[in-house]
């Protein structure tokens, strides 16, 4: 009994407590509104701003593994056969589309694209984008357009041009490459102020990637036909001379798939577009954020202004 009536009690205070939150609440409700109202015009009028942010996106598949693949299996499967000749065959390359992906965040990729396609000055000076003339907008504070110099204030280390390892960071923050697992296919997506930029170093990535791997692969390609080449040369054991033939002939099917196949390592299976729509910054968001935060904040001073009267 004593503990029903225990529970009463505390059901009670509780109730007295909230009772009184809701009367503080009501009697500071202009100041309360007000704050609120005040903090989301600043946020409002700071979002109005920041620059729009379009995201460009290019959804790729995985080539399926073709010579390279079987080559891999040969060598693992006639390894054993070639070693007692005194011949490596190496072992079977991994999964081509990962190392391309990979390599697509890698800085030695990116220097090369920066390089290619000029990019510094629109990643690393762009303040916004008139959509009437599709132009792009410079800071001056970054970069003075007039005389083509960087005049940015920074401290050491940074350089007043940015490098092209800053450029790198920079660029992997505006870089989203997303997997799915269950089918494979891949999304690649860059963010920028200006749409049709976005779209561009999109499309642009995926085709230095393809050309990337396709080099790769050709070079090492001609020096493996070489070397084995002189390997069926050297060697007087008609086993291991089909091994080396079969291995060849991989090979040269890897070189001819490389020079007819533009789409080498990822093909496009819906490729990049300029977007209409803004990715961010999400304005009213923000602005509603605001507003809720010192909302709960305030409520939040209130109770434990309360529970200091109290105890006291």
């Amino acid at each position: 009994m004593s503990k029903d009536l225990t529970s009463d009690v505390g059901y009670a205070n509780d109730e007295i407590g909230l009772n009184e939150l809701f009367s503080e609440i009501w009697r500071v409700k202009f100041w309360l509104g007000g704050i609120s109202f005040l903090v989301a015009v600043v946020v409002a009028l700071y979002s109005l701003t920041l620059p729009n942010i379009y995201r460009a996106e290019a959804l790729v598949t995985p080539v399926e593994e073709g010579a390279g693949g079987k080559l891999g299996s040969l060598a693992g499967q006639f390894g054993g056969l070639a070693s007692l000749a005194g011949i490596s065959l190496g072992k079977g390359e991994g999964n081509k589309s990962v190392i391309a992906l990979e390599k697509l965040k890698s800085r030695e990729f990116f220097f090369k694209f920066a390089e290619k396609h000029q990019i510094l000055v629109p990643l690393m000076a762009a303040e916004s984008w008139d959509p009437e003339t599709d132009t792009l907008i410079l800071d001056d504070d970054i970069y003075d357009a007039d005389s083509q110099t960087w005049v940015r204030n920074v401290r050491w280390p940074r350089q007043p041009k940015p490098s092209l390892q800053e450029a790198h960071e920079y660029f992997l923050d505006n870089l989203t490459v997303t997997e799915d697992k269950t089918n494979g296919m891949v999304k690649v997506m860059l963010e920028h102020v200006s749409p049709t930029i976005a779209r561009d170093w999109t499309t642009a990535l995926i085709a230095d990637l393809n050309d990337e791997m396709r080099q790769r692969d050709v070079s090492e390609a001609q020096s493996s036909i070489a070397y084995l080449e002189q390997q069926v040369a050297d060697t007087k054991i008609t086993e291991i001379k089909t091994v080396l033939y079969q291995l060849i002939e991989e090979q040269t099917k890897t070189l001819m798939l490389a020079n007819v196949k533009p789409e080498y390592i990822l093909e496009t299976v819906d490729a990049a577009i300029v977007p209409e729509k803004k990715y961010k910054p999400g304005r009213a968001i923000m602005v509603i954020g605001a507003a809720v935060v010192v909302f709960i904040g305030g409520v939040g001073f209130l109770m434990i202004r309360l529970v200091m009267k109290k105890e006291k």
